[in-house]
């Protein structure tokens, strides 16, 4: 029996994106703020809190079978409280209590930072009244060489296709005090870079009064942290302005690396997604960026087979593909979900026609760039090194690889946290050697 928060043992499973990666991590701390261990063991813990995502129907999926998956646990047939966060409890709201009888209590993303409350009171135990309601949290646990930071949460775009501002709610930047402080403290703990996250980083600060902008606040962590690298992901094509490109540009521990989902490049499509833009507007973009910052490296996620699309459309956007503009291409197969207005929309692409467009548009899309990958060997780069593959192969990521996406460096030297100058000798798909 536990009869005080230090006897109790929490696990956290992690469903979905780096952005609930981040909001685990919060949890993580207000959870150690208030005496909780955590273990990595959800199987013998004395509680389990599942992040869930809900982004898109598979994505649902997926945190069902985790939380059926962790119903099963011998733990939890016995009573140790299973608790579901994050985007399921904000998307599906009191529906998922009736339904979802597994679990003994859901936490919305709104309602993370009370996760401490929800779990001393699901163990049926008080908390230590000095710390029940922290503030300001800090851990000495020591982080990996990179971390994610959120800088604002929500989005006020509202894409058709879209269920993330009915999950996270409206648009709203983050501090650059309390960014700041988070960038202090995972950086005093070993962090070596910093990926700024959110929903549409480039609009951050603009909600401010008066109004700042991303350029700006990667300026002033730039300079302030002059030995951490820097890289932001997300950043819509509205966000790329000529202020952020000097920006980067000027710093060198700034990553010359863009993020830019577009979706499409059909104007009429885009228009229906509730986004601008159009073919030759965004290879106009491209050509913009390329000029401005030296040694670029670009990356976007399309969407195959969104409503309406016609085979004239798809091969539009699969000869966008074939010009080798961006480095790196995320595709996703259009996933119909209630609440958009995109789930109501006529001529609906059948199951089996997305799933071949997509992975026709992944297959050129590889082949386009990965020869841009190994048009790198030769080249002298730094890499960050980040640690050993099970065989015991070291490897780190140069700044044109983000973490969990671009592929890894694959290195003969150097230690965990260091950055090293190598030479690229050799390349597969999207991983690299360096020497």
């Amino acid at each position: 029996m536990i009869l005080n928060v230090s006897d109790a043992h929490i696990a956290c499973i992690t469903l979905g994106c780096a952005k609930n990666e981040v909001d685990t991590a919060h949890m993580q701390q207000r959870l150690r703020a208030c005496g909780f261990s955590l273990t990595d063991d959800p199987e013998h813990a004395d509680a389990i809190i599942i992040n869930t995502c809900s982004f898109i129907q598979s994505a649902t999926e997926e945190s069902l079978e985790a939380i059926f998956e962790a119903a099963g646990y011998e733990n939890v047939c016995a009573g140790a409280p299973l608790i579901v966060a994050g985007c399921m409890p904000a998307r599906y709201g009191d529906d998922l209590s009736g339904e979802l009888i597994e679990a003994c209590a859901f936490v919305p993303c709104s309602k993370e930072d009370d996760i401490a409350e929800v779990v001393a009171h699901a163990l049926g135990i008080e908390l230590p009244a000095q710390v029940a309601f922290a503030d300001n949290l800090v851990s000495d646990e020591p982080t990996g060489v990179y971390s994610y930071v959120k800088i604002s949460d929500g989005c006020d775009r509202f894409c058709s296709y879209c269920t993330i501002p009915y999950i996270r709610g409206r648009y709203h930047s983050f501090t650059y005090e309390s960014i700041k402080d988070e960038v202090a403290e995972l950086t005093s703990r070993g962090t070596k870079e910093i990926v700024l996250i959110a929903q549409d980083t480039g609009r951050w600060g603009t909600d401010f009064e008066p109004s700042l902008s991303l350029a700006w606040l990667i300026d002033q962590l730039a300079q302030q942290f002059s030995q951490t690298w820097f890289r932001v992901m997300y950043i819509q094509p509205e966000g790329i302005t000529d202020e952020l490109l000097e920006v980067v540009q000027k710093h060198e521990n700034v990553c010359s690396y863009f993020d830019i989902p577009l979706q499409h490049v059909e104007p009429v499509l885009l228009k229906a997604m509730n986004r601008r833009g159009s073919y030759d507007e965004f290879a106009d973009l491209v050509s913009h960026i390329k000029e401005t910052v030296r040694d670029v490296t670009l990356r976007t996620t399309l969407i195959a087979g969104f409503p309406g699309e016609t085979d004239e459309q798809f091969e539009r956007l699969c000869s966008f593909v074939e010009e080798g503009l961006f480095d790196y291409v995320g595709v996703f197969a259009y996933s119909r979900e209630e609440g958009t207005r995109a789930y109501n929309l006529p001529d609906q692409v059948d199951e089996e026609e997305k799933a071949y467009r997509a992975q026709t548009l992944r297959d050129i899309a590889d082949s386009v760039c990965s020869a841009l990958v190994s048009s790198r060997v030769d080249q002298t780069m730094d890499v960050l090194v980040e640690g050993f593959e099970e065989d015991g192969q070291l490897f780190g990521r140069a700044q044109c690889q983000a973490p969990e996406v671009d592929g890894v460096t694959y290195v003969d030297h150097g230690d965990v946290g260091e950055v090293i100058s190598v030479t690229i000798e050799d390349t597969l798909l999207y991983e690299m050697e360096g020497a």
